[in-house]
Formats: C-alpha cells, structure tokens, sequence
C-alpha cells in the first residue's frame, strides 16, 4: 500500500508497539504530527513545556516501564534541546528512540532555517543514528533504530528525518516487530572459573549494578546470594536490584556509600561486579580498591572489562543467563563468621541525621512509610538524590529512577512524568532540590494540563546544597555563586502553573503533607525548607580510598 513517510512513523510506532510518545512539534515535523493527529486513539502523545522533558519523559518512561521510550521534536532548537536527555539515556544504558525532523533534502547543507547536524552533534551519546534522506530507506531505519536501542547494552538511537522525506509516498509493507538481537553466546568456561573463585571464597561480596535491572535479573541475583551466603551492596543504578530491606544488604557503595558497604568490600577476599562498571564514585582510589579481594566481573559489554579495574575473572554476557548457568554450578555455602562481621558493620556505623530538626532523611523516611516502599522515586542530582538513595528502602527493580552517569540536574520531574504514564497505577514521586527544580519547573504545566498526579517534593535550602558542601569541606567556606536566596516562591509557580501547592516548615507538617498529596490524587508540590549546612554523609573524597569514608561524627573527633 501506498504511504506518505508520516504514516510510515506512525506504522512503524504501532507495529514496535508504542503506545506513548513525548515531544513538542514545529516547521519540519508538521506532517508526523499530523498523521499522529489521524492515529490519537492509538498513540498518545504528551505534549511538554520543553524539549528537554520530553527526553527526560521518554527516559522515565523507559527505566520504569522496559519499554522503548520514544520522544520528537524537530529540527534546529528542538532538536538540540533534546541532547541533555539522550545524554542522560546513554550514560545510564536506557532504551530511547528519539525521532527528529531536518530540513527538505535541497536545503541541507545551506544554512537552512532551523537546520542543524543533529545526527553528528549526537554522534557521541547515541548508540547509533540515522538521517534518512530516501523514503524508501525510511520503515528500514526505523524498525533497526528500535531494534539497536533494545539489544545487548541498551542505548539511545536518533533518526533525523528530511521533511521532503515526510511528505512524499512510496509503497509500505507490514512486517512483524523485530526482536532485539541475540547476546552472544558466553563461555561456560569463564562461568566455571567464577565458580570456583566462589567455592573458595571465605569473605566474599556481591556488587550489584544497574545492569541487573536491565536484564531482568533480580530473581537470579536472589538465589546467587541465598547460595553464596553473601553480603550485597549496590551503586545508585542498582537501587532496587535486591530487597533493600534484607538482612545481608548492606547499601550504597562508594562516595556516599555506607560505612558498612565501603569497609566491607575493603575486607573482602572475593569481590563479584554484576551489571556495574566501577564508576568513579564508586571505586575512589582503583590503585586501593578491595585490594584484598579477587575481582570478578559480569556484564554484557565487552568494553567494560578491564576498563577501570583489573579482574581476575570476567564473564561478558547476558546477566540472567549467566546467573542461571552459576547458580546451578555453585553449592551453598555458610559463612557465619563473615556474616556477624557483616553484621557488626551493619549495627557500628548506621546511617544517621539529626533526629531534631527538619531534615530531608526525615522527610525520605516519611515517604518511605507513607508509601510502605511501594512507589516509584525519581530523583534530580545532589543532595537530596543521596538522602533519597540512602534513606528509602527499595525492594523491587524499576522504582528508583534517577541520573548516576551524567548527573543531569532537571532530569527528574521530566521522568517522574514518564514514569507516572507508563505506570498509572503507582505513585510516582520527584524529590528534588531547589537549585534542579528550577531548571526544569515548568514541566509542572505538563502535569496540569493532563492531570497526571505527580508529587513533586522540593528540598528547599536556598543553596546548591552539594557544590556547598564541597565548597565547606574543601574550599574554606568560600560560597561562590552556590546561595540562592532569591524572592522566588515555588509554592506560587506552582499553583501558577496549575498544580496544588503545600509549603513544610516543621517535622510534625511532614506526614500531613504527604497524605494530602497522595489522597488528592493531582499534580502536587511539597516544598520542604531545610537548613542550608544539612550534609550528606557519609563520605569519601574524591580519588580517596573507600575505606577512609567518613562521617559527621568522625568530623566532630578530628
């Protein structure tokens, strides 16, 4: 059958099975919106206050959900306002198609109107992309651009689009969604190895990233540790991964790790990385990482062996087939001993705050309880995304969603609206801070106007409460450019916007708060004002080792 290149997209998204899109329209991507404006019924779009959340949008969409996430915009401005969320995707591996619209073919090159070179200017923090200058390339493209996203090591993909291409007809064939291409087969060998490091193991310990989330991989990840008698700590990314309220969980690593993870992987004879790839933050100084241990990484991509951490075993494949065939080749163990030190690091060095005041843990702990850890938490970067690592327990995959690559603030009220799409029937809840929010506050207009019922939690201490506390511990209190004791009222902005507004100014308002929010069932903002030297802790500093982390007590001790 005869089709313009618009109802190709929409063809393809239908057969991909997308049944949500997140974009803002202009000039060059006219004819797609109006062939979506044919297809409403069966794929929804979110129009955004800005580019930018719509990239955020699909991304939330995406980690929450499994799915692609898909987003659009066109050509120029529109385009590039969508390079800080594809960013953000790649560096945390989340599947994203993002679809853009250039200018007519005999035009590019020109210095067209609203023409830009977004497939080169994305050309680093995608996966792949495509400009499609042929019709008859267009269903091609796309359905690989899907595919490509979902296989091996998720990732971003972008396919730009020449307008020509969208408004001329070629013949379009149906075909059956592509299925992500197969892993390559892992070595049963290498698997046998790390047996038999386990085997011999008397203080082993399991690092868990976000590649478990991504393969699935949390019910595999379970038994590993039942049998090894194990205990598990796990990077930003890996929130959720396994039951944060088990025993043998131990909490964040590195450099707001617990003292509990970061002294225990300092002791461990056997260190084992599932989905994780000894980030920076996580690892400080690699020359003193567990440098007691045997290092053993699994992951699905090649290039993160060896990268930034020597091992002494590794095994590149897909995590819950490699889980399935280790676990059936390890017996079970009983570390009693390793276990009560585990233990007595657990109960020596607790995570703490001042229990007096209004704090953020506090207002983590009651949403934690309000909730009973049920619903999904989106995050912008700093502070508040630390206290909101540390202090809610996250028990299931796919609920602590936030930027760890990238550290993209704004990124998370953009992607608690994804999430709360995909997921209508969770409460999803942004905790940002004051500085994050208003980069990106005016997707509060986005939430109104659909009625999607957000809470948006905002940590107010009118400073850029992380770059402060650097500046406090290592810069001698001088605050250059980080206070913003401004005349900006968020309560205002966002009843402006559309949105129910309640302001928390002491501990006893927190849970009232909560509550109203949840039972309103509407867009929501809570603004918590705290003080601005609150710290999160503990803490190692950059390039240290991890076993030097530190907290307020140690602080007061110096």
């Amino acid at each position: 059958m005869q089709l313009t290149g618009s109802e190709i997209v929409i063809e393809i998204l239908k057969e991909q099975g997308v049944d949500t899109v997140f974009g803002y329209p202009g000039g060059t991507i006219l004819n797609i919106y109006d062939a979506l404006y044919q297809h409403q019924d069966e794929i929804r779009h979110v129009l955004t206050s800005h580019e930018q959340g719509a990239a955020h949008a699909a991304d939330g969409y995406a980690r929450s959900t499994g799915k692609v996430g898909v987003c659009m915009a066109t050509s120029g401005p529109g385009a590039t306002n969508l390079v800080t969320g594809i960013a953000t995707a790649y560096m945390d591996s989340i599947p994203l198609v993002a679809i853009t619209c250039n200018v007519n073919l005999p035009a590019l090159g020109k210095d067209s109107f609203q023409e830009i070179d977004i497939a080169g200017a994305t050309m680093p923090m995608t996966k792949h992309n495509y400009i499609v200058k042929d019709i008859n390339n267009l269903a091609r493209k796309l359905r690989r651009a899907f595919q490509i996203a979902q296989s091996g090591r998720p990732g971003p993909v972008l396919v730009d689009i020449t307008k020509d291409v969208t408004a001329g007809k070629t013949e379009y064939t149906p075909a059956p969604k592509q299925e992500p291409e197969k892993t390559p087969e892992f070595s049963v060998e290498s698997v046998e190895t790390v047996a038999e490091l386990i085997k011999e193991a008397k203080k082993p310990f399991l690092y868990v990233g976000g590649g478990v989330i991504l393969s699935g991989a949390s019910e595999e990840l379970a038994v590993l540790q039942k049998k090894m008698d194990a205990p598990v700590c796990d990077t930003l990314m890996g929130k959720g991964a396994f039951d944060g309220n088990h025993e043998m969980y131990t909490g964040m690593i590195g450099m707001h790790g617990t003292k509990a993870s970061n002294l225990g992987v300092s002791e461990c004879d056997l260190l084992i990385a599932l989905g994780a790839r000894f980030s920076d933050r996580v690892i400080g100084n690699p020359a003193t990482f567990a440098k007691d241990a045997k290092i053993v990484h699994i992951d699905i991509d090649a290039a993160e062996i060896n990268k930034n951490i020597r091992t002494d075993a590794s095994v590149v494949g897909d995590l819950k087939e490699v889980l399935k065939v280790l676990n059936e080749k390890i017996e079970q163990k009983d570390l009693s001993d390793w276990k009560n030190r585990i233990k007595e690091l657990k109960e020596t060095y607790p995570l703490n705050y001042d229990k007096n005041v209004l704090t953020c843990p506090y207002v983590i702990e009651q949403i934690d309880e309000a909730t009973k850890g049920e619903a999904i938490i989106t995050t912008d970067v700093g502070q508040h995304q630390m206290w909101a690592a540390q202090y809610y327990h996250y028990s299931k995959p796919r609920t602590f969603l936030s930027s760890g690559g990238l550290g993209t603030m704004g990124y998370g009220l953009g992607a608690c609206i994804g999430a709360q799409v995909g997921n209508p029937d969770k409460i999803c809840i942004n905790i940002a801070g004051d500085g994050c929010f208003r980069m990106n506050m005016n997707e509060l207009a986005t939430a109104s106007r659909y009625n999607i019922p957000i809470i948006e939690v905002v940590i107010n201490n009118q400073v850029l409460g992380m770059v402060r506390q650097w500046q406090t511990l290592f810069y001698g209190k001088r605050y250059s450019q980080t206070v913003l004791t401004d005349k900006v009222d968020y309560c205002m902005v966002a009843q402006g916007l559309g949105c129910q507004a309640i302001r928390v100014t002491k501990k006893e308002e927190v849970m009232p708060a909560i509550q109203k929010a949840l039972e309103t069932k509407a867009p929501t903002l809570i603004e918590v004002v705290i003080d601005p030297d609150d710290k999160v802790f503990p803490m190692v500093p950059a390039g240290k080792p991890i076993d030097e982390v530190f907290d307020a007590s140690d602080l007061e001790e110096a």
